[in-house]
């Protein structure tokens, strides 16, 4: 059987998603599964066992260039595709009318989707003749197996997803810095989900441990900085691509950080973390007994976001240093 898993982007949904994988090779062995991914993110797939091929469609390029050129050519590399043979499935695990758009282009015996009550652009719904159907305000990554799985008949409970095994893999076990360490994530795409600083700064104090502080843009590294000047125990780290951020975290005893991208590889990985919720719900993640989660008192309703829900703030350093402390004696 030949399927092919459309999810373009963001990084943290990309992990969500390919915890699919592992199930779908259980129950078919002798699947050939081939991935649709934003060039940018196809590092965090990549040494995968499970994906055959990683095709990359450059559509955050092509809006940002605003070029009619970069969509012309996005279209001739889907066509080129289209034209090496048809897939039993495609999976378009996005939901938008743009992965909808990808999903239809490629040459498939069956296409399947979110139902349009299951996603934020209903309309994509129409380009499926499998449709999913599961509420958008349910778990992120119960969301993410069902689309994937239903079509396949196969059903994955909960204790199936804790008891997961790891799919996140970089290049190789290269040591990036010395251990033991912690990773810090301490930034986000809206300041509304960013825990303060000062209070990573205080974590790493109480926790005397060394801690690497990961940043991705300027305001970011200037941030790590800042946290390296007001402690010997902590390192701003250098610019990282995606697959050294995933050796920083593999070789890491635990990654604290916001609800943002890399904060998750570590539960792909199969690494201690704890992610920090402010204004977005906790819904997003599956704790197990590695892989925790401290929320704000803030109400959040996941169909309406509050990006001035700055909540994140209240949550107590002791709080976080507790369940550090547990997760690091596991990891030692």
């Amino acid at each position: 059987m030949k399927i092919a898993i459309v999810k373009l982007s963001a990084l943290g949904d990309i992990v969500h998603t390919m915890v699919a994988l592992q199930f779908i090779k259980n129950y078919y062995p002798d699947s050939q599964i081939d991935w649709f991914v934003d060039e940018q993110f196809k590092s965090v797939l990549e040494h995968n066992p499970h994906i055959r091929k990683i095709h990359t469609v450059s559509l955050k390029k092509a809006k940002k260039e605003k070029s009619i050129l970069s969509i012309l050519s996005i279209l001739k590399e889907l066509k080129k595709i289209r034209a090496l043979g048809e897939y039993d499935l495609v999976i378009d695990a996005q939901g938008l009318i743009k992965s909808a758009i990808v999903t239809r282009i490629i040459s498939a015996k069956k296409y399947a989707g979110f139902g349009k009550k299951s996603i934020r652009e209903p309309l994509a719904s129409i380009f499926y003749n499998h449709k999913v159907s599961i509420g958008y305000d349910k778990n992120t990554i119960d969301r993410n197996i069902k689309v994937i799985c239903s079509p396949l008949n196969i059903i994955v409970d909960s204790d199936k997803i804790i008891d997961k095994q790891p799919f996140i893999f970089s290049s190789n076990q290269e040591q990036l810095y010395i251990k033991p360490y912690i990773v810090f994530v301490p930034g986000s795409s809206w300041e509304s989900r960013n825990y303060p600083k000062e209070k990573f700064v205080e974590i790493a104090i109480k926790l005397n441990k060394k801690c690497v502080v990961i940043w991705g843009n300027l305001q970011e590294k200037e941030k790590a900085e800042w946290m390296e000047k007001q402690s010997s125990l902590i390192k701003a780290s250098k610019k990282l691509n995606l697959d050294e951020l995933k050796k920083l975290i593999n070789n890491s005893i635990l990654t604290i950080g916001n609800d943002t991208g890399p904060s998750h590889i570590a539960w792909g990985m199969n690494k201690p973390s704890i992610i920090l919720f402010g204004p977005t719900p906790i819904s997003r993640v599956c704790q197990t007994p590695i892989n925790r989660v401290i929320k704000s008192s803030s109400k959040v309703n996941p169909l309406a976001l509050d990006k001035n829900d700055y909540s994140i703030k209240e949550i107590r350093v002791d709080d976080v240093v507790e369940i550090s402390e547990k997760l690091i004696k596991v990891s030692l």
